[in-house]
């Protein structure tokens, strides 16, 4: 040893690494063989293994030396349930995307609302028309009459959420002509009207707009109770998965307890093999127990893996650059602290906040717009109109004399301009006012569409309403069963605990047995199999009854995905 170890240090780098472990799995073979023949293909395939694994860091060692750069580690994180649940509530992609839902809802809503917005109405024309004189009633000279105008109109409409609806306008215009029977030329002229229309029974309670409104409305309020709903079940999910993680981490610990013992065993059995009081045929089955629990351990980490996974997929977000290499640390551990439970009451608190049971509740509330919206409509269309309107008239004013047809068709002999302010005087002065009062009635003659449609709607409410008692029949149900199994697991630790114990209690008795020569090592290795059963066994009544209490509380809010979590474990 002296001399290796002064040979040892005049190496440097990863050539003393890479010799050292060659000199190590030498020195274990050779010790092996000589002890039992039947050991050989069992530890080489090991010495095979940490060979593969210590070379492979002696190159990566070796790489790396000259940079004077070494491998960094990954990063741990660790992470208490509650952590893990606000991580969840910030960066899981489901609770992002169901975020998403109530903004397009508010669009939904603010474009039904938008009919009722007013509209603002501008208009601009100009035209000219020259045209051949056909007859002598044109009116003008040199073969044509002309004419030209420029108007523009200015106004609102608003459509009202009383299911009327409203225009106003003012109109102004300008024209010239060479026609000999006019009276104005220039002409100007100015209008002012106002019209509002008012349904009286159909369209009066409800019409389109407000019923597209309405559900909108509740629409948005079902986008609110699917968001609380997606935050629960992920909660749920989230919490379900840091407890997997975390009694994955405990069962490892109990594999390698077990490893250990079997090691153990099989280092006490090799030494009873060199004293010659049990025969060499032993080591053989300590050897195979000892490959049995070494594949057990590699399970349990590979499923420390995939628990990490789970649990990182819902917690982290997905863009961090160590999103996949970090390594998660649960700290807390599934505990057992017995609760009281009260299945009436937590019956009471489902069928007031279960989201299911809300969203049906608020699509109840939207048939009952529909069927208010359609009733409206088998009532008779009576409808009242008013229109009003106000002109006047200016420009230059042409007198004319006597002529041919009368007074005022021979030649000019005199104008008078009136200006456009006079126009604007005429119109508010109400000089020249008309107006039209009208009432309109329709009303179909037999079985119209909308009292089918109607009575359509009624038989899918009942249906409905029978729909959401057998939902509110089934959320008991489950509040129960979800009850039931708090209770059930609650029992299950117990019972699994004394198991433990009692597996515990004759693992000592065997190898007290087995020292005293009267026992045998295959009796040895099944109490510490047993005893490896039961600590899992407790480790998963534990983390049932934790994940029971969790969908105890869940199942108050949103309906269980999947199951609770004895049902999935089963």
């Amino acid at each position: 040893m002296r001399k290796r170890s002064v040979f040892t240090r005049r190496l440097t780098g990863p050539s003393a690494l890479v010799l050292i472990t060659l000199l190590t799995i030498l020195g274990t073979y050779a010790s092996v063989s000589a002890q039992s023949p039947a050991a050989l293909p069992q530890a080489t395939h090991l010495d095979l293994r940490v060979t593969a694994a210590l070379l492979t860091q002696a190159a990566t060692a070796g790489a790396q030396a000259p940079a004077g750069q070494a491998a960094a580690a990954p990063q741990t994180r660790r992470l208490t349930i509650e952590e893990a649940v606000k991580l969840a509530l910030e960066n899981n992609l489901g609770i992002q995307i169901a975020r998403y839902n109530p903004r397009v809802q508010d669009l939904s809503v603010a474009e039904a609302r938008a009919a009722w917005v007013p509209a603002f109405t501008n208009s601009f024309q100009t035209n000219s028309q020259d045209s051949p004189n056909n007859n002598f009633l044109a009116g003008s000279l040199g073969g044509k009459t002309s004419n030209a105008a420029f108007s523009n109109s200015i106004g609102v409409q608003q459509s009202t959420p009383w299911g009327g609806n409203y225009s106003a306008s003012w109109d102004g215009s300008r024209s010239t002509t060479n026609s000999s029977f006019t009276t104005f030329s220039p002409q100007v002229r100015s209008g002012l009207s106002f019209s509002v229309a008012q349904p009286l029974l159909r369209n009066f309670s409800i019409d389109s707009m407000r019923q597209q409104v309405a559900v909108s409305i509740k629409n948005r309020e079902i986008s609110d109770v699917e968001l609380r709903q997606t935050v629960a079940t992920t909660m749920r999910t989230v919490r379900n998965a840091y407890w997997n993680l975390a009694y994955a981490t405990a069962s490892l610990a109990v594999q390698r307890q077990s490893l250990e013992l079997a090691q153990e065993s099989l280092r006490n059995t090799r030494s009873r093999v060199e004293i010659g009081t049990t025969p060499p045929i032993d080591i053989v089955e300590a050897e195979s127990e000892v490959a049995t629990r070494e594949e057990a351990v590699i399970l349990a980490e590979a499923s420390i893996e995939t628990a990490e996974d789970n649990l990182r997929a819902l917690v982290f977000d997905p863009s961090a650059p160590d999103f996949w290499t970090m390594t998660i640390e649960a700290v807390d551990v599934p505990s057992f602290q017995p609760i009281a439970v009260d299945t009436d009451a937590a019956v009471r608190t489902a069928l007031e906040r279960r989201t299911d049971l809300l969203r049906s509740t608020k699509s109840l509330e939207v048939n009952d717009v529909q069927i208010r919206y359609l009733r409206n409509q088998t009532m008779p269309d009576l409808s009242a109109q008013f229109d009003y309107g106000l002109s006047g008239l200016g420009g230059l004013n042409l007198v004319r004399g006597p002529g041919p047809f009368g007074p005022g068709s021979g030649e000019v002999i005199d104008t008078i301009g009136r200006s456009f302010g006079s126009v604007l005087t005429d119109l508010f002065a109400n000089r020249y006012p008309q107006w039209t009062a009208s009432l309109n009635v329709s009303y179909p003659i037999g079985a119209s569409q909308q009292e089918a449609s109607l009575a359509r709607a009624r038989i899918e409410y009942g249906q409905a309403q029978t729909q959401l008692k057998n939902q509110q029949l089934q959320v008991a149900t489950q509040v129960r069963e979800a009850s039931r199994q708090v209770q059930t697991n609650q029992k299950r630790v117990e019972t699994t605990r004394a198991a433990r114990s009692f597996a515990d209690r004759r693992l000592e008795a065997e190898q007290r047995k087995f020292a005293a020569g009267t026992s045998t090592s295959f009796i040895v290795f099944q109490a510490q199999r047993d005893l490896a059963l039961a600590r899992n066994n407790e480790l998963r009544a534990i983390l049932d009854y934790a994940q029971s209490v969790v969908d105890l509380e869940t199942v108050q809010e949103v309906p269980l995905a999947g199951g609770t979590a004895t049902t999935a474990a089963r």
